[in-house]
């Protein structure tokens, strides 16, 4: 299962995003999911415990997992709140992806411990005991549980437009998967077919590694400076080339920093201008990016060209012409 990358974003003032109101969402969120995940996980390790479904359990301990999981979004969305510090001059907002990472080594934690119980089992058939039904009614509750979880979770990540918890919401899907899984191996326990209880087992640990590995590998990626995608550096390029002032716009480097970008540009004026006349350009097309944008931060660097249309190098760069982007 892949998860959905956030699109690029082309935000005005209007719709922007604030630090407080993605702090909210992620705390509701997590709540509720940590509330969802405690009756969860105790009723599936009580219920197969007593039940004798392996999968079961299996699914409980996940459930577990996905508890701790929650904390780790709760600390580092409260950290990534943070304003920017002597040792952090960009801020915190990585803590979040930070947490994305952390995700997925529990996930892959979680599996490498389900499938070692899982193939003990494979490789001892004869001390498969039957399942009760009650596991299997246990399955289908928490197959339509986590579903449901994961619906709510993902809507208010992509209003927010969070990587963090767009990566917990598919980490709860990853559950609604596992459970359908168990709830198969579980029925054909009952059905006759006990060995269909630790494949399933084996099964979900499967999914669960890779989601896991996905996770990681992303967030590993982002904290290595990889850069965003290439329609969202053209919206960027398009936003400075519609500054008045601004002649052209090259060399655009952008890398992520949590949720938000920290963009590189170089952006081309007319050589007649003075200095003062360069840097009010410079600033209108900071401002007008970082207002359209997810762009934490602009540096631009102005390159001197020669005008295909001269402009009167006297006209200063006003709030009149920066209202024509937005």
């Amino acid at each position: 299962m892949k998860t959905t990358p956030l699109s690029a974003i082309n935000e005005s003032e209007d719709t922007r995003i604030t630090p407080t109101e993605r702090a909210q969402t992620a705390r509701k969120t997590t709540l509720v999911s940590v509330v969802v995940n405690i009756i969860l996980s105790t009723l599936q390790i009580v219920v197969g415990y007593f039940a004798r479904s392996q999968a079961l359990i299996a699914d409980g301990i996940h459930s577990l997992s996905d508890l701790f999981a929650d904390f780790v979004v709760l600390i580092a969305n409260h950290h990534s709140q943070k304003d920017p510090d002597d040792d952090h001059p960009y801020g915190h907002q990585r803590f979040e992806t930070a947490a994305s990472l952390m995700l997925g080594i529990i996930l892959m934690l979680v599996a490498i411990g389900m499938l070692w119980v899982s193939v003990d089992k494979l490789m001892n058939p004869g001390d498969i005991p039957d399942v009760s039904i009650v596991a299997f009614f246990i399955a289908l509750l928490t197959l339509v549980s986590k579903e449901g979880l994961f619906r709510y979770m993902l809507k208010a990540a992509k209003a927010v437009k969070s990587s963090m918890l767009v990566a917990n919401a598919w980490h709860a899907r990853s559950d609604a998967a596992s459970s359908l899984v168990v709830s198969v191996g579980i029925l054909g326990n009952i059905l006759g077919y006990p060995i269909l209880d630790p494949i399933a087992a084996l099964i979900v640990a499967l999914m669960i590694g890779r989601m896991g590995w996905n996770f990681g590998t992303e967030a590993l990626n982002d904290l290595m400076d990889r850069t965003i995608d290439d329609d969202e550096i053209k919206a960027i390029r398009d936003t400075l080339e519609r500054t008045p002032g601004v002649l052209g716009a090259h060399d655009i480097r952008a890398r992520k920093m949590g949720d938000m970008i920290i963009v590189d540009a170089h952006i081309e004026v007319d050589r007649n201008l003075t200095v003062e006349q360069g840097h009010d350009i410079s600033a209108a097309a900071r401002y007008a990016v970082m207002q359209r944008h997810r762009v934490l931060d602009l540096l631009a660097h102005v390159d001197p060209a020669d005008p295909v249309d001269p402009v009167d190098p006297l006209e200063p760069i006003t709030q009149s012409n920066l209202n024509t982007l937005t």
